[in-house]
């Protein structure tokens, strides 16, 4: 995380003569609904997102973060092999969603972390959290804390596959949000090479011995272009949910749907709600990832002044058609105090 030296805002405005702009409305199923434009930072939906829910599958998007940070420390590394224990096989061979590991054998963390993005394998959540932490509660605990780490302040995990654990684990839909976009901005080539994935080949059937293929769940994939992750969820108490994200134009949404009452209500639900997304808003270019925007008074430094500069592609998002003249205001706390930090 980085440290917050001062406060700027961009002061964003249109110039609209008599218009009047109307925020697009979405009048979708989804009980709980939540949209960003990572191009922004826009919230272009959020309806009920900070009500605890049940994660199901869902926070298995925490597992794969944490791997996915300790592959990025050097920690572990993807050729790394784990060892299914035979308990843990016992115990997770035939409960939802499985990769179809067998006892005993050995499997690289990249093939369980396809097993987990992919297939949603609640064997393989469980084996890489064990092989990695010793117990799968230990793992939980590492979850938990980058929960913090990241500000997922309605957010706990009690396991790696978010099984129902009688309300130990929960999560808010801008809290999963914010995790999807926390894996997107810090593991970009991770997440390219596990999330867009549409199969998964794992184990053998029974009798035949045939190769076991399985489908993504994701179910923006063929319905909306651009989609490239994330996961589904779904058990009993959490009904249908979903974090998605679709990337157009080099413009990125994150949604987050839950509590669907379907399998079919999901698919419909999620392509609908990500079309919205992206016909309903527009992006806006303001400014260049490096570019100088300007300048803000410096306090008891050997400079009176220092350049503020984009630390990415700026956008602003509006309402599809809107018509005006974009002024850019910048306002910051200040004079600043010396020393400040790059960045």
């Amino acid at each position: 995380m980085f440290r917050r030296v001062f406060v700027l805002t961009l002061v964003l405005s249109f110039a609209l003569g008599d218009a009047v702009a109307e925020r697009p409305r979405y009048d979708g199923a989804a009980p709980v609904a939540f949209m960003y434009d990572m191009s922004s930072g826009a919230v272009l939906l959020s309806r009920d997102a900070d009500r605890r829910i049940p994660p199901a599958s869902m926070a298995k998007m925490m597992t794969i973060h944490v791997v996915f940070d300790l592959i990025a420390q050097g920690e572990h590394t993807l050729d790394e092999e784990c060892r299914v224990r035979p308990d843990t096989w016992r115990e997770w061979h035939s409960a939802g969603s499985t990769m179809f590991l067998s006892a005993g054998e050995r499997v690289s963390i990249e093939n369980l972390l396809h097993g987990v993005v992919t297939v949603s394998g609640n064997d393989a959540s469980v084996v890489l959290a064990e092989c990695i932490s010793g117990t799968e509660s230990a793992f939980a605990a590492l979850m938990n804390r980058k929960a913090e780490q990241l500000g997922l302040d309605n957010s706990r995990f009690g396991n790696s596959t978010g099984w129902p654990d009688e309300g130990r684990s929960y999560v808010t839909a801008r809290d999963l949000a914010r995790l999807a976009v926390a894996t997107i901005r810090r593991y970009p080539d991770l997440y390219a090479q596990f999330y867009p994935r549409r199969e998964f080949t794992w184990g053998r059937t029974m009798g035949n011995d045939n190769p076991i293929t399985q489908p993504n769940r994701n179910p923006l994939f063929g319905q909306v272009d651009g989609a490239d992750g994330l996961k589904t969820g779904h058990t009993e108490e959490a009904g249908y949910g979903f974090t998605g994200s679709a990337e157009q134009e080099g413009r990125r949404l994150v949604m987050v749907i839950a509590g669907l009452d379907s399998y079919d209500g999901r698919v419909s639900e999620a392509t609908r709600f990500m079309e919205w997304g992206f016909n309903a808003w527009d992006s806006r270019k303001l400014l260049s990832q490096g570019a100088r925007i300007g300048t803000a008074q410096v306090q008891l430094g050997d400079a009176g002044e220092v350049g503020l500069v984009a630390p990415r592609n700026l956008a602003m998002t509006v309402p599809a058609g809107l018509a005006g003249e974009r002024r850019v205001h910048i306002v910051y706390r200040g004079p600043i105090k010396a020393p400040i930090a790059e960045g």
